[in-house]
């Protein structure tokens, strides 16, 4: 069954907070609206995640894997430090046009969570932050996005089941 038009709208204005690719919102429509048509669009990147069923359609790692595609997805590993995320902060579009110092954030040892937070105070001045979209797996998807935006990020990931708490 088809989502309502409600739901719709919160996956709409979610991915619209967080990236301006013109891409992201349809992939997810179609995941949502149609998963037949998206597991058949974009099988062999599933099959790479394990699935292989279009029933197992799931419109958040399309939203997940859409940001990656975009360029816009810092993509850590649970090992992952400081180095690494600044490696990854320093391909991404909004950190580059910001011209964010990301030496703090390569200096940083520790886990995944304290670099976040490293990162986040070299991200602020810029009025930026990361999101971490919870995947139920030992990776950590981040996304930047405008502080502003943070707090709606967060309840409309919420109201639509899913997690952006980093742990």
């Amino acid at each position: 069954m088809p989502p309502e038009g409600a739901t719709l709208a919160l996956w709409e204005r979610l991915c619209a907070l967080l990236d301006e690719d013109p891409q992201l919102w349809p992939a997810v429509r179609q995941a949502l609206l149609d998963p037949a048509s998206s597991f058949a669009e974009h099988a062999e990147a599933l099959a790479d995640r394990g699935i292989e069923d279009p029933a197992a359609i799931d419109p958040w790692v399309t939203l997940v894997d859409g940001l990656d595609d975009a360029g816009a997805l810092a993509y850590l590993d649970r090992a992952d430090q400081g180095s690494e995320l600044a490696d990854a902060l320093a391909g991404i579009p909004r950190v580059r046009a910001a011209g964010v110092d990301l030496g703090p954030v390569t200096d940083t040892d520790g886990d995944v969570p304290t670099a976040v937070r490293a990162a986040d105070a070299a991200l602020a001045p810029a009025g930026l932050c990361l999101v971490y979209l919870d995947e139920d797996s030992d990776a950590y998807p981040l996304v930047v996005v405008r502080a502003d935006d943070a707090a709606e990020i967060a309840s409309l990931a919420e109201q639509l089941g899913h997690d952006t708490t980093l742990r």
